[in-house]
């Protein structure tokens, strides 16, 4: 990871320390999510479906909150709401790459 993964923040409610291995699943996740750049959304489950295991958007959101250094903002529930406990940070996050978050959590992307 480089340096600048050190300072990306957590999602609400994940882990400070990362996993000692990544299972074979866990490096798919990873390298999808890894090539979103700013302004890019995506679901949990296109990202699942991506790293070749479709269905697993549950799962997806798990990797995300044991992997530090990820965009995990840049991956939402397949209705474009935030989670209420990553909200507040993830609106910020959002909001810097050019998305609108409306007051019941919805993210509308950049024109």
């Amino acid at each position: 990871m480089s340096s600048d993964d050190a300072v990306m923040p957590l999602p609400g409610g994940g882990h400070a320390d990362p996993p000692e291995r990544l299972s074979p699943f866990q490096q798919h996740v990873v390298a999808v999510v890894s090539t979103l750049e700013p302004g890019d959304l995506v679901t949990y489950g296109e990202v699942a479906l991506e790293a070749g295991h479709p269905g697993a958007g549950q799962a997806v959101a798990n990797v995300l909150r044991r992997v530090p250094g990820l965009p995990w903002w840049r991956v939402l529930p397949m209705d474009g709401r935030l989670y209420r406990q990553h909200r507040e940070v993830a609106t910020a996050l959002l909001v810097a790459e050019g998305h609108r978050v409306d007051e019941t959590g919805r993210v509308h992307p950049a024109p």
